[in-house]
Protein backbone atom coordinates (compact mmCIF):
# COMPACT_ATOMS: atom_id res chain seq x y z
CA UNK A 1 0.00 0.00 0.00
CA UNK A 2 1.84 3.46 -0.82
CA UNK A 3 0.51 4.55 2.60
CA UNK A 4 2.98 2.93 4.18
CA UNK A 5 5.45 1.78 1.40
CA UNK A 6 6.21 5.08 -0.18
CA UNK A 7 7.87 8.42 1.16
CA UNK A 8 4.93 10.24 -0.50
CA UNK A 9 2.38 8.20 1.18
CA UNK A 10 3.90 8.39 4.66
CA UNK A 11 4.34 12.28 4.38
CA UNK A 12 0.05 12.43 3.32
CA UNK A 13 -0.33 10.09 6.98
CA UNK A 14 1.67 12.61 8.68
CA UNK A 15 -0.23 15.78 7.46
CA UNK A 16 -3.94 13.85 8.16
CA UNK A 17 -2.53 12.85 11.30
CA UNK A 18 -1.30 16.10 12.15
CA UNK A 19 -4.31 17.89 11.30
CA UNK A 20 -6.39 15.90 13.53
CA UNK A 21 -4.24 16.85 16.63
CA UNK A 22 -4.21 20.53 15.94
CA UNK A 23 -8.27 19.97 15.95
CA UNK A 24 -7.40 18.25 19.47
CA UNK A 25 -5.50 20.78 20.57
CA UNK A 26 -8.13 23.58 19.13
CA UNK A 27 -11.14 21.70 21.19
CA UNK A 28 -8.82 20.80 24.49
CA UNK A 29 -7.65 24.78 24.44
CA UNK A 30 -11.35 25.87 24.44
CA UNK A 31 -11.95 23.62 27.13
CA UNK A 32 -9.21 24.85 29.19
CA UNK A 33 -9.96 28.26 28.87
CA UNK A 34 -13.84 27.53 30.55
CA UNK A 35 -11.44 27.31 33.56
CA UNK A 36 -10.25 30.72 33.83
CA UNK A 37 -13.67 31.74 34.17
CA UNK A 38 -15.93 29.10 36.16
CA UNK A 39 -14.47 26.13 38.03
CA UNK A 40 -17.69 24.57 38.43
CA UNK A 41 -18.86 24.44 34.55
CA UNK A 42 -14.91 23.38 33.68
CA UNK A 43 -15.67 20.31 36.17
CA UNK A 44 -19.18 19.79 34.30
CA UNK A 45 -17.60 19.50 31.30
CA UNK A 46 -14.73 16.98 32.61
CA UNK A 47 -17.71 14.80 34.08
CA UNK A 48 -19.89 15.15 30.69
CA UNK A 49 -16.03 13.61 28.91
CA UNK A 50 -15.76 11.68 31.70
CA UNK A 51 -15.04 7.61 31.69
CA UNK A 52 -18.19 6.78 29.42
CA UNK A 53 -17.94 4.57 26.26
CA UNK A 54 -17.49 7.50 23.55
CA UNK A 55 -15.29 9.25 25.63
CA UNK A 56 -12.86 5.87 25.97
CA UNK A 57 -13.28 5.10 22.50
CA UNK A 58 -12.17 9.05 21.51
CA UNK A 59 -9.43 8.27 23.93
CA UNK A 60 -8.17 5.40 21.85
CA UNK A 61 -8.66 6.47 18.68
CA UNK A 62 -6.63 9.99 19.47
CA UNK A 63 -3.51 7.65 21.35
CA UNK A 64 -3.41 5.81 17.85
CA UNK A 65 -3.33 8.75 15.72
CA UNK A 66 -0.57 10.02 18.03
CA UNK A 67 1.15 7.21 17.89
CA UNK A 68 1.00 6.76 13.64
CA UNK A 69 2.12 10.45 13.99
CA UNK A 70 5.16 9.92 15.97
CA UNK A 71 6.74 6.63 14.33
CA UNK A 72 6.11 8.05 10.91
CA UNK A 73 8.16 11.12 12.16
CA UNK A 74 10.71 8.90 13.14
CA UNK A 75 10.70 6.49 9.82
CA UNK A 76 10.20 9.91 7.80
CA UNK A 77 13.87 10.76 9.60
CA UNK A 78 15.48 7.82 9.09
CA UNK A 79 14.81 7.86 5.99
CA UNK A 80 16.06 11.77 5.20
CA UNK A 81 19.43 10.50 7.24
CA UNK A 82 19.56 7.35 5.20
CA UNK A 83 19.20 9.07 1.84
CA UNK A 84 21.79 11.90 3.29
CA UNK A 85 24.29 9.25 3.90
CA UNK A 86 27.96 10.64 4.62
CA UNK A 87 26.98 13.81 3.97
CA UNK A 88 25.39 14.76 6.88
CA UNK A 89 28.81 14.97 8.61
CA UNK A 90 29.64 17.94 6.61
CA UNK A 91 30.18 20.85 7.67
CA UNK A 92 27.51 23.37 5.76
CA UNK A 93 25.88 26.50 5.83
CA UNK A 94 22.14 26.46 7.09
CA UNK A 95 19.85 27.35 3.85
CA UNK A 96 18.84 31.38 5.28
CA UNK A 97 14.89 30.31 3.64
CA UNK A 98 14.72 26.74 5.90
CA UNK A 99 12.79 27.62 9.00
CA UNK A 100 14.85 27.06 12.38
CA UNK A 101 11.41 24.77 13.26
CA UNK A 102 12.43 22.46 10.03
CA UNK A 103 15.71 21.63 10.71
CA UNK A 104 14.94 20.78 14.49
CA UNK A 105 11.87 18.84 13.97
CA UNK A 106 13.13 15.96 15.54
CA UNK A 107 14.34 17.61 18.41
CA UNK A 108 11.27 19.30 19.12
CA UNK A 109 9.33 16.01 18.63
CA UNK A 110 11.25 14.44 21.17
CA UNK A 111 10.22 17.23 23.67
CA UNK A 112 7.06 17.42 22.90
CA UNK A 113 6.37 13.41 23.55
CA UNK A 114 8.04 13.92 27.00
CA UNK A 115 5.68 16.74 27.65
CA UNK A 116 2.61 14.51 26.70
CA UNK A 117 3.75 12.02 29.03
CA UNK A 118 4.22 14.31 31.80
CA UNK A 119 0.72 15.45 30.77
CA UNK A 120 -1.04 11.92 30.36
CA UNK A 121 0.33 11.41 33.90
CA UNK A 122 -0.81 14.43 35.45
CA UNK A 123 -4.31 14.63 34.37
CA UNK A 124 -5.80 11.47 31.97
CA UNK A 125 -3.95 8.66 34.86
CA UNK A 126 -5.72 10.27 37.35
CA UNK A 127 -9.13 11.22 35.91
CA UNK A 128 -9.77 9.31 33.09
CA UNK A 129 -7.69 5.54 34.32
CA UNK A 130 -9.22 6.74 38.03
CA UNK A 131 -12.89 6.41 37.07
CA UNK A 132 -12.19 3.40 35.27
CA UNK A 133 -11.18 1.67 38.19
CA UNK A 134 -12.92 3.81 40.98
CA UNK A 135 -11.41 1.31 44.11
CA UNK A 136 -8.18 3.77 43.47
CA UNK A 137 -8.47 6.52 45.82
CA UNK A 138 -6.77 10.04 44.01
CA UNK A 139 -7.01 13.22 45.53
CA UNK A 140 -8.78 15.19 44.36
CA UNK A 141 -11.28 12.99 42.87
CA UNK A 142 -11.45 12.18 39.35
CA UNK A 143 -14.03 14.23 38.28
CA UNK A 144 -12.70 17.72 39.90
CA UNK A 145 -10.46 18.59 36.86
CA UNK A 146 -10.37 22.20 38.24
CA UNK A 147 -8.76 21.13 41.53
CA UNK A 148 -6.02 18.91 39.41
CA UNK A 149 -5.13 22.24 37.29
CA UNK A 150 -4.95 23.98 40.79
CA UNK A 151 -2.71 21.60 42.49
CA UNK A 152 -0.31 20.86 39.14
CA UNK A 153 -0.05 24.59 38.52
CA UNK A 154 1.03 25.60 41.70
CA UNK A 155 4.13 23.81 41.78
CA UNK A 156 6.54 26.06 39.88
CA UNK A 157 8.72 22.74 38.41
CA UNK A 158 5.20 21.96 36.39
CA UNK A 159 5.17 25.38 35.45
CA UNK A 160 8.30 26.03 33.87
CA UNK A 161 7.82 22.57 32.48
CA UNK A 162 4.72 22.85 30.67
CA UNK A 163 5.93 26.15 29.48
CA UNK A 164 8.83 24.80 27.82
CA UNK A 165 6.10 22.36 26.63
CA UNK A 166 4.10 24.73 25.37
CA UNK A 167 7.09 26.87 23.34
CA UNK A 168 7.98 23.49 21.59
CA UNK A 169 4.73 22.75 20.53
CA UNK A 170 4.63 26.05 18.94
CA UNK A 171 7.52 25.86 16.81
CA UNK A 172 6.23 22.64 15.62
CA UNK A 173 3.32 23.50 14.76
CA UNK A 174 3.94 27.07 13.09
CA UNK A 175 5.93 24.79 10.88
CA UNK A 176 3.77 21.69 10.43
CA UNK A 177 0.58 23.35 10.16
CA UNK A 178 1.33 24.80 6.42
CA UNK A 179 3.66 21.96 5.75
CA UNK A 180 0.59 19.13 5.99
CA UNK A 181 -1.52 21.48 3.97
CA UNK A 182 1.01 21.85 1.28
CA UNK A 183 1.48 18.24 1.18
CA UNK A 184 -2.47 17.57 0.97
CA UNK A 185 -2.65 19.94 -2.09
CA UNK A 186 -1.88 23.16 -1.19
CA UNK A 187 0.69 24.41 -3.10
CA UNK A 188 2.24 26.91 -5.23
CA UNK A 189 4.20 30.44 -4.00
CA UNK A 190 0.88 32.72 -3.45
CA UNK A 191 -0.56 29.80 -1.39
CA UNK A 192 2.85 28.64 0.40
CA UNK A 193 3.05 32.44 1.75
CA UNK A 194 -0.79 32.74 2.76
CA UNK A 195 -0.70 28.88 4.47
CA UNK A 196 2.25 30.23 6.46
CA UNK A 197 0.74 33.30 7.88
CA UNK A 198 -2.49 31.59 8.45
CA UNK A 199 -0.43 28.87 10.05
CA UNK A 200 1.34 31.03 12.33
CA UNK A 201 -1.52 33.41 13.53
CA UNK A 202 -3.41 30.34 14.07
CA UNK A 203 -0.99 27.86 16.12
CA UNK A 204 0.31 31.49 17.81
CA UNK A 205 -3.04 32.01 19.15
CA UNK A 206 -3.86 28.67 20.06
CA UNK A 207 -0.82 28.51 22.28
CA UNK A 208 -1.16 31.40 23.76
CA UNK A 209 -4.67 30.38 25.40
CA UNK A 210 -2.78 27.39 27.00
CA UNK A 211 -0.15 29.12 27.90
CA UNK A 212 -2.71 31.77 29.55
CA UNK A 213 -4.05 28.99 31.17
CA UNK A 214 -0.85 28.13 32.90
CA UNK A 215 0.48 31.39 34.31
CA UNK A 216 -3.35 32.59 35.50
CA UNK A 217 -3.34 28.93 37.90
CA UNK A 218 0.39 29.92 38.38
CA UNK A 219 0.19 33.30 39.77
CA UNK A 220 -3.03 32.41 41.60
CA UNK A 221 -5.20 35.06 38.95
CA UNK A 222 -7.69 32.33 38.22
CA UNK A 223 -10.87 31.54 39.68
CA UNK A 224 -11.58 28.92 42.97
CA UNK A 225 -14.25 26.81 43.11
CA UNK A 226 -15.48 28.46 45.63
CA UNK A 227 -16.47 31.84 44.17
CA UNK A 228 -18.79 29.51 42.35
CA UNK A 229 -20.44 28.42 45.40
CA UNK A 230 -18.63 25.51 46.18
CA UNK A 231 -16.82 25.38 49.19
CA UNK A 232 -14.08 22.98 50.05
CA UNK A 233 -12.39 24.71 46.82
CA UNK A 234 -10.67 21.81 45.68
CA UNK A 235 -8.88 21.06 48.75
CA UNK A 236 -5.77 22.92 46.80
CA UNK A 237 -6.37 26.80 48.27
CA UNK A 238 -8.37 29.25 51.26
CA UNK A 239 -11.87 29.59 50.26
CA UNK A 240 -12.40 33.30 48.74
CA UNK A 241 -12.98 35.98 51.18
Amino acid sequence: MWLINSSIGRKVVMSVTGMALILFLTFHCCMNVVALFSGEAYNTICELLGANWYAVVATLGLAALAVIHIVYAFILTAQNRCARGAERYAVTDKPAKVEWASQNMLVLGIIILLGLVLHLFNFWYNMMFAELFPSIHYDPAPADGFGKIVNTFSNPIYVVLYVIWIVAIWFHLSHGFWSALQTLGWNGKIWERRLKLIGLIYTTLLMLGFLVVVLAFAFGIAPSLCCDGVANCCGAAPCCQ
